[in-house]
């Protein structure tokens, strides 16, 4: 692949990424004076928003992508970026008054685990949160994508029974790791493309479950799968995509 992971996924997901993060740092409540923490930083997109409002000195990050987390120390120099999964955060207990993790409570390998730790390094009275793209609701950035993939392939796997993917289940979820949701509610973001060419590329570049289901298909099932994609894409090319998103404090 031509591309770094990182900037693999900013061109799939980061146009997203990036309006998303500012929706959740102001729904939080992020405000000077307090320190944060983004859990799964990815290439950056929500400690970048955290920085701005806090000061790099003020934001640590964690990610368990190498490359991910040389890429968001390269973004934000200055913060406390470090390799790290959610279910074992190198940090002390209280050490952040807002700890957040956008678009990757789906990805963590034990989830409740995972907030458990985000609340452990929260201080009484901090804020922890986190979203997820309502992918059972059909809402998604890659929602026309795997209806195409499922009306070619009805039996084709998709991320719709990921975690927290759908309604209420953020909430169930800091329940379960012994929080009471605050907040339960869900942000939208549109972004516009030029061309149906400029949305179908990132899909070839193997980034997350949808780039996997493209590079795992023979040549003529992905030229049926663009095809249909583009059968599918309104226009003018205008994808509006809807998250989950839960807040609790500690």
């Amino acid at each position: 692949m031509a591309f770094g992971v990182a900037d693999a996924y900013g061109r799939f997901m980061g146009r997203f990424a990036e309006p998303l993060a500012a929706q959740l740092v102001e729904l939080a409540g992020v405000r000077p004076g307090q320190r944060a923490l983004d859990v799964g930083c990815g290439p950056g997109a929500l400690a970048a928003q955290l920085v701005q409002r806090l000061g790099a000195e003020h934001v640590s990050a964690v990610d368990p992508s190498p490359g991910f987390v040389a890429a968001a120390a390269e973004r934000l120099p200055g913060a406390d970026v470090r390799a790290a999964a959610a279910e074992g955060l190198p940090h002390a207990d209280a050490t952040f008054d807002v700890v957040l993790a956008q678009l990757v409570v789906h990805f963590m390998t034990d989830p409740v685990a995972g907030l458990t730790e985000m609340a452990r390094v929260t201080r009484p009275g901090g804020t922890v949160g986190a979203s997820v793209w309502d992918i059972a609701g059909g809402r998604s950035p890659m929602s026309v994508f795997w209806t195409a993939v499922r009306d070619l392939d009805p039996g084709a796997p998709d991320e719709s029974q990921l975690a927290g993917t759908r309604r209420g289940h953020l909430a169930e979820l800091l329940r379960r790791a012994g929080l009471e949701p605050s907040v339960d509610t869900e942000l939208t973001v549109r972004v516009r493309y030029a061309s149906f060419d400029e949305w179908w590329e990132p899909y070839t570049l193997g980034v997350g479950p949808a780039g996997d289901h493209v590079a795992g298909l023979d040549e003529r099932s992905r030229r049926r799968l663009r095809e249909r994609c583009e059968q599918l894409l309104p226009a003018p090319l205008v994808v509006p995509a809807t998250a989950w998103c839960a807040l609790a404090v500690v």
